[in-house]
């Protein structure tokens, strides 16, 4: 039994303990020293303790409500080209800072597209609150003393913060989430400087019904582990100056919405992004800088594909030099304890995959003003197999000539620099330029195809496929971008575009060149030549004459004879892409990014209807049967897959089970060339130009010249016949579709339907196509179409 006296003292030692588990937790938190005495600290920027008894991270804030910007990467990618989770992936970009409530701490990414530059903080604060800003984690304070707090970052870092489990889910390999049991702080690359704190953790997704992607690139699909790295940099002080952007700079654009702006002003300002750079005497016309731009290139390249990788991305020093500034553009090899993630260093990296795909150059720009704080290039190290694939099988290089070999290899690496200079471009702010093969390949900014001519004796020849240097368009962007002006900036930009213009450099970037049914007639990816048509019908010539040298000696010695359609498919299609150049011209629109000045602005013209018909009768020569066709000495040497190997995306789609199908090749060829005539916002734009210019080219006349070179062509015999056949029923397939389509305007349906009903008087007096006859006759009645088969995929082309 207890006494009044014990058990009052009972209850209040109870009390006491529940007032104490009431008190705030910050009340209780224990003082740094305390909690990290047996911490690894790293001082630096945002000062860090690793707990490895724990395997934690604590993060030490000095200062909250300044903002810094917050970078994510992925140090360690997957490994696939279809996924894009690419080994040194930057990921995005954020203007944040920590928030202190309470006993929280919030670290919040600032909304930076909507501001005010105002001198009014009344002005300013009502952005702030007109917007959503977007917390992205949070956290409770560990410990405190003096103002400074620590907080337990070790969730976070372990967290999905670069998005790749929602990449997965939306490219169909699998639910994917972060297994913590198997995730872990990652020290080697856990770092902390003056301006830059990096922190690393290696992180596993468990997941469920895997993809092929994923299958095809982990030991374990179930189980997908990489490295995520997260930097903390301090922001640039404010002695940069924006620069601004003109649609003909040649610059990507950094856009932000001003609620300060004058009424009679947009409110939308642009300028470009691109790094700091200043000369050590400001008034000379040549002279250093005071902190050159320097690249480092991955030390893991293997030669000889580092050294040209090495030249290609110092062909830019030759821009910088012109634009007043020695030295002040350098390549150098990444140091051996250097961290390619670290936010110091602008990074050329060979990132390997398990198929060839895309290069690109990305950057780490503050948002509030567009400097470049970091370059990043990933080159994928596929790709130049790729060109030596292509080289070899142009020149069907083992005959046994040296010489022949030696061409294709250097021909791969002629264009491995051209790449590198192209991708190091992107991360200095500029934007491609795909109207730079009109003016003798201006630039490195374009998509170049090998440039592959023909010699006096009838031999395919390598040399010069590929430019050498920076080019004249490359100099003008940077003379834009980066020299340095006198004060009246306005003016003297002004002049450099005036520069560029009297010297008659084109500029048309992405969004009026990547589409297949792109309008411009000089937009275009993967060509050559001033006239597009001409340079069709040259590359055709170039084409028959690798076909006709094409066989066992476009393959090594001790290769499968199965591997020669891997090489053949990008000879047979090698005219692809100026298929799609030329027939740029076939509704085509001429113009250019005109600003409203003094001067009566050009304006946009339709080009001339004989290079719209020239245009048509060379994209339509590459239907014919004949073109089409291979000869059966070729055949004989394209053999099903021998046994251990196996066909690929890059093989050609086959309807004869495993042996190579002649037939399809030449349906997939044809579909190529019909789908850029055929697209629907060509044909709508051929349809509206045809009655605003006079004889002008309309769809009428289109769709008559596809039933000439395919049904009402002069039959051929064997296996030319046959490729005419599928081709007819592919023509017909392809325009019944476009009928069909939702994109297609009603007026070309019209003209669709009634030349592709009119067929039936003329097939009704031959014997052949009998099918086809049968199912528009039905069309004909129902207004429907019983499809007979479904046209084949065409295999990859890009990039090249």
């Amino acid at each position: 039994m207890f006494s009044t006296l014990q058990r009052g003292a009972k209850w209040l030692l109870l009390i006491k303990f529940t007032l104490l588990l009431l008190l705030p937790i910050s009340a209780l938190a224990q003082s740094i020293a305390e909690l990290t005495k047996d911490m690894d600290k790293k001082n630096g920027f945002y000062p860090f303790y690793l707990d490895n008894s724990q395997g934690k991270v604590f993060v030490e804030i000095a200062q909250f409500n300044s903002p810094f910007i917050f970078q994510s990467s992925l140090p360690y990618g997957v490994g696939s080209n279809d996924l894009g989770l690419d080994r040194g992936q930057l990921g995005d970009t954020r203007l944040v800072q920590f928030e202190r409530l309470g006993n929280k701490v919030l670290l919040k990414q600032l909304n930076t597209y909507f501001r005010s530059d105002s001198n009014n903080p009344a002005e300013r604060q009502s952005i702030k609150e007109a917007f959503a800003s977007s917390v992205i984690a949070g956290f409770t304070i560990a410990a405190e003393s003096d103002g400074k707090v620590v907080i337990d970052y070790t969730d976070y870092l372990l967290s999905d913060v670069h998005g790749i489990g929602r990449k997965l889910s939306e490219m169909k390999q699998g639910n994917f989430s972060v297994d913590a049991n198997r995730s872990a702080i990652y020290p080697p690359r856990s770092k902390a400087f003056p301006k830059n704190t990096e922190l690393e953790a290696l992180i596993t997704f468990k997941g469920a019904k895997p993809g092929n992607y994923v299958k095809q690139v982990t030991p374990d699909p179930h189980s997908l582990s990489v490295h995520m790295h997260h930097s903390f940099v301090q922001l640039p002080d404010d002695h940069y100056q924006p620069r601004s952007f003109h649609p003909y700079s040649g610059y990507w654009s950094v856009e932000v919405k001003d609620y300060a702006s004058a009424l009679d002003e947009p409110m939308e300002k642009r300028f470009i992004p691109r790094h700091r750079l200043i000369k050590k005497n400001p008034g000379a016309a040549k002279s250093e800088a005071v902190e050159p731009i320097v690249y480092y290139l991955d030390p893991g390249v293997p030669e000889p594909v580092r050294s040209a990788l090495l030249d290609g991305a110092s062909w830019w020093a030759q821009a910088f030099e012109a634009a007043g500034f020695i030295n002040g553009y350098q390549v150098k090899i990444l140091p051996a304890d250097a961290d390619p993630m670290d936010i110091r260093y602008n990074v050329i990296q060979w990132v390997h995959r398990a198929t060839r795909g895309w290069s690109y150059g990305s950057s780490v720009i503050d948002p509030r003003t567009g400097e470049i704080l970091k370059g990043h290039v990933t080159l994928g190290s596929l790709r130049v197999r790729q060109d030596l694939l292509i080289a070899q099988g142009l020149t069907s290089a083992y005959d046994g000539s040296p010489a022949k070999q030696a061409a294709a290899k250097a021909m791969a690496l002629d264009r491995i620099r051209q790449l590198s200079a192209h991708e190091v471009g992107h991360t200095l702010g500029i934007a491609h330029n795909f109207a730079a093969s009109v003016n003798d390949r201006a630039s490195v900014m374009d998509y170049p195809h090998p440039l592959v001519t023909i010699d006096n004796k009838g031999e395919v020849v390598l040399n010069g496929a590929y430019d050498k240097g920076i080019g004249e368009w490359d100099k003008q962007v940077i003379a834009y971008g980066y020299s340095e002006f006198d004060g009246n900036d306005a003016q003297q930009l002004a002049q450099v575009i005036n520069t560029g213009k009297d010297k008659g450099l084109l500029f048309i970037s992405d969004p009026d060149a990547r589409s297949m049914a792109s309008a411009h007639p000089t937009a275009h990816l993967w060509d050559n030549g001033k006239d597009a048509v001409a340079e069709l019908e040259r590359l055709t010539t170039v084409r028959a004459k690798a076909l006709s040298h094409f066989g066992i000696n476009s393959i090594g010695q001790g290769m499968a004879l199965s591997q020669l359609e891997e090489r053949l498919v990008p000879i047979y299609l090698f005219h692809r892409y100026q298929v799609e150049a030329a027939g740029k011209f076939i509704g085509g629109l001429d113009y250019e990014y005109e600003l409203k000045e003094t001067q009566a602005p050009q304006g946009s013209q339709i080009v001339d209807s004989k290079k719209q018909q020239a245009a048509l009768d060379a994209i339509l020569a590459t239907i014919d049967a004949d073109f089409l066709a291979l000869p059966e000495q070729t055949l004989k040497l394209l053999l099903p897959k021998a046994y251990g190997e196996n066909r690929s995306r890059e093989s050609f789609n086959s309807r004869t089970g495993v042996t190579f199908d002649a037939i399809s090749a030449a349906e997939v060829a044809a579909k190529h060339s019909l789908s850029v005539l055929l697209h629907p916002t060509r044909l709508n734009r051929l349809n509206e130009q045809a009655v605003r210019v006079d004889r002008g080219l309309g769809v009428a006349q289109l769709i008559d010249g596809i039933f000439k070179h395919s049904v009402k062509a002069k039959p051929a015999e064997g296996l030319a016949g046959q490729i005419q056949t599928r081709v007819s029923y592919l023509a017909i397939e392809m325009l019944i579709a476009q009928f069909n389509s939702n994109k297609v305007a009603p007026e070309v349906k019209a003209v669709i339907f009634d030349k592709v009903t009119g067929l039936i008087p003329w097939l009704s007096k031959t014997r052949r196509h009998g099918l086809l006859k049968q199912q528009l006759q039905w069309f004909e009645t129902t207004g429907k179409w019983e499809s007979r088969f479904t046209p084949l995929a065409v295999p990859p082309g890009s990039p090249i």
